[in-house]
């Protein structure tokens, strides 16, 4: 293991090849043995410290529930069944980008909602501190009518998004 290291780092020997041959040998030979066996060691490694470290599972967690959220939005979004019908593997991954594409343009429209709101607030009188301003999500999904009827007016216009509004100090 250690002579795949040193040949990987002087260049002698691509990555993508020691990947290539791992995949093409016996799942029993050494040198796969041997790598299993360090993922094994640095997977205990990391429960360890996870175990130990409160901020590491405190970060650790937020993240998971940060992805959670935007996997169940996405999922709420793509209304149309969860299944991918095609068997064909780019349709499924065009199918997936699309559901994506229109999680982050929705996701978009509420922050930039949310924002102006904010500010009218602020101007208001109202004052925020850290750690409401930290509950807001942009995982809104109350405004969005899914299954309703939808019209085109291809001459009506977006009013202009205003991107030099100040971020909010609390």
């Amino acid at each position: 293991m250690l002579r795949t290291a040193v040949s990987i780092k002087t260049g002698k020997l691509a990555p993508s090849t020691i990947l290539r041959r791992l995949g093409s040998y016996n799942r029993q030979n050494r040198l796969n043995r041997a790598f299993h066996e360090l993922g094994r060691v640095v997977r205990t490694e990391f429960l360890l410290n996870w175990i130990s470290d409160v901020d590491l599972r405190r970060v650790t967690l937020g993240a998971m529930n940060k992805s959670e959220q935007f996997n169940r939005f996405s999922k709420w979004l793509a209304f149309g069944g969860q299944i991918l019908e095609e068997n064909d593997r780019d349709e499924q991954r065009k199918l997936i980008k699309y559901n994506h594409l229109v999680a982050n343009c929705l996701i978009f429209h509420n922050v930039c909602g949310l924002t102006q709101r904010l500010h009218e607030m602020r101007k208001e009188g109202v004052a925020f501190d850290a750690e409401t301003l930290s509950r807001l999500s942009p995982y809104i999904t109350q405004h969005v009518n899914r299954y309703g009827e939808y019209r085109i007016d291809l001459s009506r216009r977006a009013p202009p998004i205003n991107y030099q509004l100040p971020i909010l100090m609390y």
